[in-house]
Parts: C-alpha cells; sequence; structure tokens
C-alpha cells in the first residue's frame, strides 16, 4: 500500500502526517510525502529551501518509525491541487491524506466548498481516482 500525503506545513498538515505514521504502521504500508509549488523561480529560493526544510523534517517523523518514506519537492506549473491529484495517478497511490481548513458561511461555492476553505483540498477530494482522508 502506498500513502501520499499533501504537506505544506500548516496545523492540518502535521496532523495528516500523524494519520499516515497510524495508517503505515496498520497497513504496512509506505509514505510519500509531498509539496507542491507552482513555480520555482529565481526569487522564490527562500520558499524553495523552506518546503525542503518541511520535507526532511516530516521525512525524520516517519524515519524515528521505521517506515519507508519519500518526499517530493513538486515544481510542475500546476495547482497544487492538480499537482497532488496527477502525483497520485503517476505513482499509483492507495490513498491521500490532506489537511483541510474548516470555515463557515463561504457564499457562491458547493456544499463541500462551503466546507472546506482550502481550494487544494477540493480538488483532491473531487478530482482523486483514490480513496482521499481529509483531516482538520
Amino acid at each position: 500500500m502506498k500513502i501520499l500525503v499533501g504537506y505544506d506545513g500548516s496545523n492540518s498538515a502535521k496532523e495528516a502526517l500523524n494519520l499516515a505514521k497510524t495508517h503505515a504502521k496498520a497497513f504496512g504500508a509506505s509514505v510519500a510525502v509531498a509539496t507542491s509549488m507552482e513555480k520555482g523561480t529565481e526569487g522564490q529560493r527562500e520558499e524553495i529551501a523552506q518546503a525542503e526544510s518541511g520535507l526532511e523534517w516530516a521525512k525524520s517523523l516517519f524515519d524515528e518509525n521505521e517506515i519507508s518514506c519519500d518526499t517530493h519537492l513538486l515544481i510542475r506549473g500546476l495547482s497544487p491541487g492538480e499537482d497532488i491529484v496527477e502525483f497520485a495517478k503517476e505513482n499509483k497511490i492507495d490513498e491521500i491524506i490532506v489537511g483541510v481548513k474548516i470555515i463557515v458561511g463561504v457564499k457562491r461555492r458547493s456544499k463541500v466548498g462551503k466546507l472546506l476553505m482550502g481550494s487544494t483540498a477540493q480538488v483532491v477530494i473531487l478530482q482523486a481516482s483514490c480513496p482521499v482522508i481529509s483531516v482538520k
């Protein structure tokens, strides 16, 4: 089994990592942790370095528990949601875990959109070809 965690450094993404650890232990799964950036221009060196640092930290959580983990910084020109969905397809991922931000009172969105603030999580939930677990 392969689990993918969409990681952006937020508190909900850290909760997604914790759930992935639990699932990986229970199912003997390997974990891929991915951060997606639309661009990787020269002016974004600091953001790229910060993303790489966050991925290293995430990997250390799995290494401590002897869980197989690979990290991926995706800079492919896609929106983060589309990038996570495509990466999951390309790598035959069995389960995606994403963090979401819950809000109340969003107008002009679907029922799912009213529940989710992040468009990234919404895209992943609606377009992924495998089960998606969202955590807050």
